[in-house]
């Protein structure tokens, strides 16, 4: 299973690739899938069994709880397949598989964000193309023996044969289904299916940058010979796969930090509506007296700030002192009685007090002021 998340996964649905894979042969199919479901899995079953050239005889999948269900335990039973899975956190069991997310699926899709109806059969009109391209024109390696010589792995392969080759040549495939895979081979066109991909590709590009993709008229003889045509010039491009293209970076217009003349914006607006063939130099002088005057303003609200924060920076220093000049004593029940009747009404402590909340409301009065 590929999904097709855009890199991180986040929020909301996507697109998902269920990818299947013969061992004996390699032949590979691809199913898209608009979200991660069960029922879609059983209906994936369902559409490749009826494309494959040869029987389904069984399904090894990993631990994911889409194949580990009871809706496809039942379906696999119902139609005799052998249900099999890999050991939990061993990747390695589905070698096969894996190793065709990067060969097939990236190297087709890339690793765009694909998501709702359109996607998904985008993907899908790609896949029906791709399969056949794959299966038919694409040679790949298999491993025939992998021995170890201590940290050295010593890996001997197959000479590189097509899928569809390798049933051909298999003793266990049925001679009405070789002759007619070969039937089939003889009737596809590569250039076709080439061309059919990257108008696939090219879809698909157009869905994950702007949402929409373009519609293309079907493509006849004239224009299988252009784009044959162009494929002798298509290295010049760098990347023939429209959706692995670079798209243009937005073009950066917010700020990141803050616009140091958003104070003087207003005025110089004022001057322009005031004398509209004022000139520059003229404005410019004019400006920079402006701003001198509001320097040495705000100057002034600052030292006037810093004086009323160190007052009430000193009022509570010296409340803090008054309160705790003396050390706490201990006095008997009596004493305390007749100091609580007769606290005095004055002090250093009063004034302190006073001096403090003085200060406070001076601070708030300066803070208010318009």
């Amino acid at each position: 299973m590929v999904e097709h998340c855009g890199g991180s996964q986040t929020g909301g649905d996507y697109v998902h690739t269920l990818r299947l894979t013969d061992i004996a042969s390699g032949w590979t199919e691809c199913v898209a899938m608009r979200v991660r479901d069960q029922m879609l899995v059983i209906e994936a079953f369902e559409k490749v069994a009826a494309q494959l050239p040869f029987a389904m005889l069984g399904d090894d999948s990993d631990n994911d709880s889409t194949f580990m269900s009871q809706a496809v335990f039942d379906d696999c039973k119902g139609r005799s397949l052998e249900q099999t899975r890999s050991r939990a956190y061993k990747k390695n069991d589905q070698a096969w598989v894996e190793q065709k997310n990067g060969a097939v699926v990236r190297r087709l899709v890339g690793y765009g964000r694909l998501s709702g109806r359109q996607a998904t059969t985008a993907l899908a009109q790609l896949y029906e193309s791709s399969r056949l391209y794959i299966n038919f024109f694409q040679p790949s390696f298999k491993l025939k023996s992998r021995t170890r010589d201590d940290a050295r792995v010593h890996k001997v392969c197959f000479a590189p044969a097509i899928p569809w080759q390798r049933l051909v040549a298999h003793s266990s495939v049925a001679p009405a289904i070789k002759e007619k895979l070969t039937a089939q081979f003889k009737r596809l066109d590569p250039v076709r299916l080439l061309q059919e991909i990257r108008i696939a590709q090219q879809a698909l590009s157009d869905i994950t940058t702007h949402g929409v993709s373009t519609e293309v008229e079907p493509t006849g003889a004239t224009d299988v010979a252009a784009f044959l045509q162009r494929l002798s010039s298509a290295w010049k491009e760098r990347e023939a796969r429209p959706t692995h293209r670079k798209q243009p970076k937005t073009k950066h217009w917010w700020r990141t930090r803050t616009d140091p003349f958003a104070d003087a914006w207003p005025a110089i607006e004022g001057w322009l509506n005031a004398e509209p063939s004022i000139a520059a130099k003229a404005l410019m002088e004019r400006l920079v007296v402006w701003s001198q005057r509001c320097m040495a303003t705000r100057r002034s609200c600052e030292h006037c700030n810093a004086e009323l924060k160190l007052g009430a920076v000193r009022a509570s220093r010296k409340w803090s002192w008054a309160v705790c000049a003396s050390p706490p004593q201990r006095r008997s029940k009596s004493e305390t009685a007749a100091r609580k009747t007769s606290r005095p009404t004055g002090g250093r402590a009063l004034r302190a007090r006073q001096a403090m909340v003085m200060w406070t409301m001076r601070l708030a009065a300066h803070r208010l002021r318009p």
